[in-house]
Parts: structure tokens; C-alpha cells; sequence
């Protein structure tokens, strides 16, 4: 999965449930997003894993509601 079609998909899920999703920092290993007050890091590589991808997902449920991106 492209990594700004993860993005991407967790900006639009964040907008539907009128929450704020944005970079608060960039860092070598990961960037860091707040949704909401949450934080959520993600690898900076172009491609990222399905499993990894799900696993950010997970990372999102407390705000989004579980299985959101299913």
C-alpha cells in the first residue's frame, strides 16, 4: 500500500468523524500525526507493508471506532 493512500484514508475517516488529523513532526525513522490529541507514528517510506498499514489502523480505532477501515 502507498503510504499517502494511507494518509489519505485516515484524513477522510478523521474529517467524517470531525476530527483533526495532522504532522505534528518528521523525524529519520517516523512522522508523527496527531488525530485528535492521538499520536500516530508512520514510517516515512513510500511503501508500506499491508500488515504494517493495519497495524496504524489499529492504532486509530480509540478515535475512529473499531475495524473503521474495514
Amino acid at each position: 500500500m502507498k503510504r499517502a493512500d494511507l494518509i489519505k484514508r485516515i484524513t477522510k475517516a478523521a474529517r467524517s468523524h470531525d476530527l483533526t488529523f495532522e504532522v505534528k513532526r518528521h523525524g529519520a525513522r517516523h512522522d508523527v500525526y496527531s488525530l485528535d490529541g492521538l499520536m500516530i507514528p508512520i514510517e516515512p517510506h513510500s511503501e508500506v507493508d499491508n500488515r504494517y498499514a493495519e497495524m496504524v489502523c489499529k492504532e486509530c480505532e480509540p478515535k475512529l471506532g473499531r475495524r473503521w477501515w474495514k
